[in-house]
């Protein structure tokens, strides 16, 4: 692929790159960054100057597309110290980062060797401050069929980010400002900074409760912007091996993906990443501690939730993580969210196991297990869909949200064909999942096989609305144009075991209960099975990512 994308960049070269346009010379068979040779007047046979070059900002820019694509990106110009501590045991591209994925800071040891078009444009990726970003746009084709994107209807749901059945959607369009601290020195102390903005259709997924949530808590807009992260972090390079310190808008600390989309293997998600924790606002300090061992420790107010709304708790975290085999293979353990599990927003317990193992240079395999759970949690049973019941503190009803949507579920915690004098007023509510990525380089690492398994019991019904157990099964590719243009096609197939005669797929989240569509009512809460949502589901998806 490298070498067709190289033959394709030389044909167009003497076009794209003509005299008229930015005045280098139309024989050009290979492309270099802003040198003298390039930026100097071309000269006639007898030494006259012909033109002068147009260097203006969106030639440099064109140039440095150009030379990614033909195999010459760019090479940053900040004085970079040695990696310390074992070799990054992956290839980037086509994996997302070339280092086992740990939230909550950068990686310890590691040099900034990051460069980009636009920072190639500006100054040729000359300083430490840094300008990126990228567009992702998505389309999918699905069996699921009951989409109504304008009204926030996900019919792919649990899936994500291909939540809108049969459409083509800009899923995320996103802009980095960041400093990241040298940690590969160890002789000062150096900081850094985040912020992220993200547009587009998963911003549904990003979304803290009490930064602008409105947009999706009471809208339910299909499209809206989300500041995903701001934090400001230090570096210690006295403390064991290297600390950081986080303080800010982070990525919640666990899981082998991540909300943004050029850090995943693939386009869709698991149903585990869907439906756990995304964000937290909080401090984060991460130790090295040597070549095996790094422990994490913070506190926030909650998964998913912003310090000054009331469903926020003073929540603690902690992680732990072991890596062996000269990097090959590590360990994560987490307990993400320290509170009394009492039911609020997005108020998971959450304990994670991941393991990432490399097999070899072109193979590796990563799986994540979790169990996670809340307690007090309303009964479903009791909602107020129909106007048949008050809102009392003996027949609660979760959290509303604006249209009579319901984002922040109760459970189902007896079979609600039962009558009322059989319902809890709450419940214990746990859930349990197991993903499994197989992940195959080639191409020369322009390339990859993605292969995905999965299992997710939500036992009440709590985090996708349906008391379920979902198998999910997926198989794509990435194919890199460069480092600058993805291409992510994939096929999917779901099958959802739910209980009680209800659907849990092609319907609006929670719908198969909270609000009784896959079922008719045959007087009060007397259900009867109508069978108007899906037990299966397949998919074919697929997005473009282009990165500047």
């Amino acid at each position: 692929m490298n070498r067709i994308i190289s033959k394709l960049c030389r044909s167009v070269a003497p076009l794209l790159l003509a005299p008229s346009l930015i005045a280098l010379p139309a024989s050009a068979a290979t492309f270099a960054f802003d040198t003298p040779a390039t930026t100097a007047a071309a000269l006639n046979a007898d030494g006259t100057p012909t033109s002068t070059p147009d260097n203006g900002f969106f030639h440099r820019l064109g140039r440095a597309y150009l030379a990614d694509w033909a195999g010459h990106g760019p090479t940053t110009a900040v004085p970079q110290k040695d990696r310390r501590g074992t070799p990054g045991p992956l290839s980037s591209p086509p994996f997302p980062a070339s280092d086992w994925p740990i939230g909550g800071t950068v990686t310890i040891g590691v040099p900034d060797g990051q460069t980009y078009p636009l920072m190639q444009a500006i100054n040729q990726n000359k300083g430490v401050n840094k300008i990126y970003g990228f567009i992702e746009i998505g389309a999918n084709g699905s069996t699921n069929n009951k989409s109504n994107a304008s009204k926030g209807i996900l019919s792919n749901f649990p899936s994500a980010y291909d939540v809108y059945a049969n459409t083509v959607q800009l899923d995320q369009a996103v802009l980095y400002f960041e400093r990241l601290e040298n940690t590969a020195q160890t002789d000062h102390f150096d900081w850094g900074y985040r912020l992220t903005l993200l547009y587009g259709t998963d911003y549904r997924f990003t979304t803290s409760h009490g930064i602008l949530s409105q947009q999706l808590l009471l809208k339910n807009s299909q499209y809206g912007f989300d500041p995903v992260m701001f934090y400001l972090e230090g570096y210690f390079p006295k403390v064991a091996k290297g600390m950081t310190v986080r303080v800010g808008r982070y990525v919640s600390l666990p899981d082998i993906e991540a909300q943004l989309a050029p850090n995943n293997y693939t386009y869709s998600h698991s149903i585990l990443y869907t439906v756990d924790c995304y964000t937290q606002v909080g401090v984060n300090a991460t130790v090295k501690l040597n070549d095996h061992w790094t422990v994490q420790g913070g506190v926030s107010p909650g998964c998913d939730t912003a310090p000054w709304t009331t469903d926020a708790k003073l929540t603690g975290n902690a992680c732990i993580t072991y890596t062996w085999s000269n990097g090959g293979d590590a360990l994560n353990s987490c307990d993400n969210s320290i509170n009394d599990g009492k039911y609020a927003y997005n108020n998971l317990t959450a304990f994670y196991e991941t393991w990432y193992h490399r097999i070899s240079p072109t193979w590796h395999t990563d799986t994540e297990a979790w169990y996670q759970y809340m307690k007090d949690v309303p009964n479903m049973y009791w909602y107020d869909s129909g106007g048949l019941y008050a809102n009392s503190a003996a027949t609660p009803y979760p959290e509303i949200t604006g249209g009579g949507v319901n984002l922040n579920f109760g459970a189902v915690c007896q079979d609600p064909r039962l009558p009322a004098a059989k319902q809890s007023t709450r419940c214990f509510a746990p859930e349990w999942a197991i993903t499994n990525y197989v992940e195959h380089s080639f191409w020369k690492n322009q390339a990859s096989l993605n292969i995905r398994n999965e299992v997710v019991d939500d036992i009440k019904g709590q985090r996708t609305g349906t008391p379920a157990y979902y198998e999910e099964h997926m198989v794509g590719f990435n194919f890199w144009a460069g480092s600058t243009i993805t291409f992510r096609p994939e096929v999917s197939y779901t099958h959802a075991f739910a209980k009680y005669g209800v659907t849990a797929l092609n319907i609006s989240p929670g719908a198969a209960i909270a609000n009784l569509e896959s079922v008719t009512l045959n007087g009060p809460k007397a259900i009867i099975p109508t069978g108007l949502g899906k037990t299966q589901a397949l998919t074919f998806a697929t997005d473009i990512i282009f990165h500047f």
